[in-house]
């Protein structure tokens, strides 16, 4: 064998190190693919969101036309029947809570600069007086520690500036990311589009159903009917999550309200509309929800037992949810463990952006389940 070929050993080597650069290629790639469709998704995001949306709204009434389909009534006279039902169901919804929200937003958005500087203030003096169940964590504490009481008061002042500062923070990025989705609504026309979107979704869903595959840019060969299979199955999963997790977050938001307006919290209906939107990202929403109310409250009040009784109302929604309205409305039809959810609206967030970063995570992740299990995990 000639001397310049290379031994076995330096050709595991070459190999090593050439599957090391695919792998590092594949990486970037996936990477690059996710943040040019996070910039799509920001660009066309005036267009996507009437799309979004009729196809969410077009999941949920679609048992409901079908019911009447089967009552014998024609598919067209049905999705009528349909519209009608939802626009009374609208109209009631915007005369007695959209006014209540418009005036809770307006002073809310008036009272944030008060309510920083009064969180700030009411902070340090708890702070400096916690409540009895909490001076021996601050004054009592066992052993030595080698905090004096200056250091312990700049560390208490640090915490406060933070979490006034955070506040309006976080409102900032909240209110930023809800312009977003409804700067596309401000266009007239983006308005007029869902409802025509929404009915056309209904009324033409059996020929979409039966002749999708038609029009796949694929000739007629296995490989179409493997595209088809995995597109239908991941179909399945979004309109499971998307049916599901709607009703589920709508629920979530009518509790959270009952719940703020027991325990006497102001804005209680903007939270519960907030709660609608964000709880529509799983586990990430409700904590945004729960920590806003904690603030707010701690500030209306300025004691203790109030953000405790948020923290009720959020363990007893939670709970509610975990053990009668999500397994039934949503059952298993996601598979996803709860800590690959998590990972998932993570990732979405920092990637694709925001909110609709976070509801897009969940389906993506669970597309990607499906692609593992066929090509991947188990045999066909």
């Amino acid at each position: 064998m000639p001397d310049s070929l290379p031994t076995q050993r330096q050709s595991r080597v070459i190999w090593y190190a050439l599957t090391g650069w695919a792998v590092l290629g594949i990486v970037a790639l996936v990477v690059v693919v996710v943040w040019g469709l996070g910039k799509v998704l920001d660009i066309l995001s005036p267009v996507l969101w009437p799309l979004a949306i009729s196809g969410v709204v077009a999941c949920l009434l679609s048992p409901v036309v079908n019911y009447f389909e089967k009552r014998h009534i024609p598919r067209g006279r049905a999705v009528l029947l349909v519209f009608a039902i939802a626009i009374a169901v609208v109209l009631g919804v915007l005369a007695s809570v959209v006014p209540q929200i418009v005036v809770e937003t307006k002073q809310l958005a008036s009272k944030i600069p008060e309510y920083s500087e009064r969180l700030q203030t009411r902070v340090s003096a708890w702070f400096s007086q916690p409540p009895e169940f909490l001076h021996h964590f601050f004054h009592k504490q066992e052993g030595p520690t080698d905090e004096t009481p200056t250091a312990q008061q700049a560390a208490m002042t640090k915490a406060t500036d933070w979490l006034s500062s955070s506040l309006p923070k976080i409102g900032s990025w909240m209110w930023d990311h809800l312009l977003k989705i409804f700067s596309g609504f401000g266009m007239l026309a983006g308005l007029v589009l869902i409802p025509v979107y929404v009915f056309y979704f209904l009324l033409e869903q059996r020929v979409i159903e039966s002749r999708w595959k038609e029009y796949l840019p694929i000739q007629d060969s296995s490989a179409k009917k493997e595209v088809a299979f995995v597109l239908d199955a991941i179909s399945g999963y979004l309109i499971a999550f998307f049916r599901g997790q709607v009703l589920v977050a709508i629920c979530d938001g009518i509790l959270y309200t009952i719940g703020f307006l027991i325990i006497g919290l102001n804005y209680a209906f903007l939270f519960g509309l907030l709660a609608i939107v964000l709880t529509m990202i799983p586990f990430l929403g409700a904590i945004v929800i729960c920590g806003g109310a904690m603030l707010l409250s701690f500030v209306q009040y300025n004691d203790w037992q109030h953000p405790a009784l948020v923290l009720a109302v959020f363990g007893i929604v939670q709970s509610l949810e975990a053990l009668f309205i999500s397994p039934k409305i949503m059952g298993d039809r996601v598979g996803l463990h709860p800590l690959v959810i998590i990972i998932a609206v993570m990732v979405g967030t920092t990637l694709l952006g925001g909110i609709l970063g976070g509801i897009l995570a969940i389906p993506l992740a669970a597309a990607l389940r499906v692609i593992l299990f066929r090509y991947v995990w188990t045999k066909r």
